[in-house]
């Protein structure tokens, strides 16, 4: 039995997903030869922000949905949060492989993320005032 059930889906969902996202940076530098760095290559560029993106942000949020679990948080919410992760970050991905600039995907990608950070933290600090 896993000691974090809920959150361990989601750990591998969102492993499978950063793994998917690194091989798409390493296609492209196999296919152009670029060893380091994105050798001035947009569409490269793009691929490592998208990938680095995803490897700055669903590391914290699956801790604090770890801690929320731990925590008692509803099996619910957990999925609810877990499942809005995954959609997000694919999001964020659609969106900036779509436009460097403004698209939708990497907007709401991003606002996801960042509210999931937000309401897992609140959650975690209320917490313990609530029991």
């Amino acid at each position: 039995m896993s000691l974090f059930p809920i959150t361990s889906i989601y750990a591998a969902l969102c492993g499978l997903l950063v793994l998917a996202l690194a091989v798409r940076v390493a296609h492209i530098r196999r296919s152009q030869k670029i060893g380091i760095g994105d050798g001035g290559n947009r569409v490269l560029e793009r691929r490592i922000r998208i990938h680095a993106n995803a490897i700055e942000n669903v590391p914290m949020v699956l801790i604090l949905l770890g801690l929320a679990e731990a925590g008692g948080l509803p099996a619910w919410a957990l999925h609810a949060a877990g499942a809005t992760l995954i959609v997000a970050r694919i999001l964020h991905a659609q969106g900036l492989t779509q436009s460097a600039g403004h698209s939708f995907g990497r907007l709401y990608g991003v606002m996801l993320t960042w509210t999931l950070l937000a309401g897992l933290s609140l959650a975690l600090l209320l917490r313990p005032l609530m029991t």
